[in-house]
């Protein structure tokens, strides 16, 4: 059954829209196309890399299991409206198919954390394949101690231990490439466990092999309730599955993204840590959500942000980790070749200490389109919503980092518009929760001087475009939300001109716009397109009665995602190369928002 390889060919990097997600609502896999695990977390999304080849290198350990010689990838898709993943190569005159996935149900079971469950079959002539388990963990690639126990490899390191099972047994080496035989009829399942300062429970392949079918059940129906009524549906739900997965159930937080340090500037140093919760972000996946008939999703998100916010309330932080405490210092990993030789690799975010002003219209505005939906708001929370609204009505003439993390402040007109949000959004929440006379003219005195301030300062009548900040005359692609805000609603041509200005000159070429003008932002080298704007775009164009320009320039996105159906946070323009953090949660939930913009547009 089984035969000793030594050595096996050098991979070289996949390209980022090569991988597959795998999820389990607590941390993902990232998959690549020859079946290696090059990344993967543990315990958590923000955990130490078990698997870190993706920007670690060899050295940071792998997991792959594939065709021993080279193979066609054939066909490679995510069964319909599920998490499970299938990958089927050409192997001479055979076929090789790898489908894996990982548990996302383990409550009330006597079940590990993470388990994740991958079976190679065959059903033509026998094929030989490759198991390839190295794990490595943490920032210094720390090699396991090791020992068996129940027919299964136990690796540990203090408090972690993780075991690799196999059905039937086969003899596994970490780090040490083994060489097995699949024959028609007789697949081969292997399952790995992950405990962290827990005991380590072993699954039976068989036994987690029928827990991964009950997933794909649980998944199934999970995606039956979403509106039947959506235009592009299957996209929509892809997406929606993904940032499903990309939130951690135990705090019922959303993440960036489940990676950190992919580049935007593939060689350069744009390489950022998002493996934590944006608020912001957070609060887009809340209202897309909402829009589809989940509110259980965003009444989980508005019960995490309570929690999280209660320490630093009323200032909303910018970052915060999966269980709302403050974000690790961002620091530099001394030796990691990065994605591409793009370094520095980072973990932790500075952003955490910025004050981004936006940040508050995205999260009251979420919490309007809870009500709107018939969800009224606990007091806390209604409290939690005014000391928010507060803040935004005596700081929002101070400059702010704004939603592109600028590193010096500067006066945004995008934070202004949604300084202005916020305080038509509470105002609008007050109408059906208590709110005192004296606070409600407050919010809307502020309200009011936001709007005549940016008409006349943040508006260039030469472009007939707003502009990204004060004497400035460049653009700004997240102005794109203006028609979506009702400000100038009573102005057509204001609101048009900035939807065209946008489109043209940040145009990236085809559907794609860079999210200001290249090269503005005091950073050195330059990045792609930022797919969530062109999805903005969408929304603006459905939103200014043009449902048909809209409905062109998404499907133009659709063809630029991955073979998987995800995105990155970035395109290069050249090349279509997905770029950044992988995959993004914005990404998706701008996609969703812009479907939904164009059910609800005329005509």
């Amino acid at each position: 059954m089984t035969g000793r390889s030594d050595t096996t060919s050098p991979r070289s990097p996949a390209p980022i829209s090569d991988y597959g997600l795998l999820g389990d609502t607590r941390t993902a896999a990232l998959v690549a196309s020859d079946g290696a695990v090059d990344w993967l977390c543990v315990p958590r999304f923000d955990g130490e890399p078990l698997f870190g080849r993706l920007i670690g290198g060899p050295d940071a350990g792998t997991f792959r299991i594939g065709p021993a010689r080279p193979a066609t990838v054939v066909e490679r898709r995510y069964r319909r409206h599920s998490a499970t993943l299938e990958t089927t190569w050409a192997v001479g005159g055979s076929r090789l198919t790898l489908t894996e996935g990982m548990i996302a149900e383990v409550s009330g079971r006597l079940l590990p954390t993470t388990l994740i469950v991958r079976r190679l079959s065959t059903e033509d002539a026998a094929v030989d394949a490759v198991v390839d388990f190295d794990p490595r963990l943490g920032v210094r690639h720390r090699r396991p101690r090791v020992h068996h126990r129940h027919q299964a490899l136990v690796c540990q390191w203090g408090s972690l231990a993780v075991s690799l099972s196999s059905s039937p047994t086969l003899t596994i080496e970490p780090g040490r490439p083994t060489v097995i035989t699949v024959r028609p009829g007789r697949p081969v399942t292997l399952v790995l466990a992950v405990a962290h300062r827990e005991p380590l429970i072993h699954v039976e392949p068989a036994a987690a092999w029928d827990l991964l079918d009950e997933d794909e059940d649980r998944w199934r129906a999970w995606s039956a309730e979403i509106d039947e009524s959506l235009p592009f549906r299957e996209h929509v739900v892809r997406s929606l599955l993904t940032m499903r997965l990309l939130t951690y159930s135990p705090s019922r937080a959303p993440v960036a993204a489940p990676t950190t340090s992919l580049p935007e500037d593939p060689g350069g140093v744009r390489n950022w840590d998002y493996r934590y919760v944006w608020p912001r972000d957070a609060s887009i996946g809340v209202s897309a959500f909402l829009s589809v008939g989940k509110p259980d999703e965003a009444r989980g998100f508005l019960a995490w942000l309570l929690h999280a916010s209660r320490l630093q309330r009323p200032r909303l932080p910018a970052v915060l980790t999966l269980y709302g405490r403050h974000v690790p210092r961002e620091r530099e990993l001394p030796g990691w070749p990065g994605y591409l030789d793009s370094v520095p690799v980072r973990i932790g975010n500075a952003a955490a200490g910025q004050h981004q002003l936006d940040g508050y219209g995205w999260v009251i505005d979420a919490a309007w389109a809870f009500v709107q939906a018939g969800q009224p708001l606990y007091s806390e929370t209604w409290r939690a919503v005014r000391g928010f609204a507060d803040v935004v009505s005596r700081c929002w003439q101070e400059p702010d980092a704004g939603i592109w993390e600028v590193r010096e402040p500067a006066q945004h007109i995008h934070s202004k518009l949604m300084g202005w949000l916020a305080l038509d959004r509470a105002l609008r929440i007050a109408d059906t929760h208590p709110l005192p006379g004296r606070q409600r003219r407050r919010w809307q005195e502020a309200r009011d001087a936001i709007a005549a301030e940016v008409r006349v300062s943040g508006f260039d009548p030469t472009a007939t475009s707003y502009v990204r900040g004060y004497a400035s005359r460049d653009l700004d692609a997240a102005l794109l939300v203006l028609p979506l805000l009702g400000m100038d609603s009573g102005d057509p041509p204001r609101v048009r001109g900035t939807v065209d200005a946008i489109r043209d000159r940040l145009s990236a070429g085809g559907p794609l716009l860079y999210r200001y003008p290249p090269g503005r932002d005091g950073l050195p080298g330059t990045e792609g397109a930022f797919l969530p704007c062109s999805f903005w775009l969408v929304q603006a164009l459905a939103g200014t009665g043009r449902r048909s320009e809209a409905v062109e320039l998404f499907r133009s996105m659709l063809d630029l995602a991955s073979p998987l159906g995800l995105y990155a946070e970035e395109l290069d323009p050249a090349t279509g190369a997905h770029l950044g953090n992988y995959p993004q949660t914005l990404t998706h939930a701008a996609l969703v928002q812009a479907a939904l913009a164009i059910r609800d547009a005329p005509g």
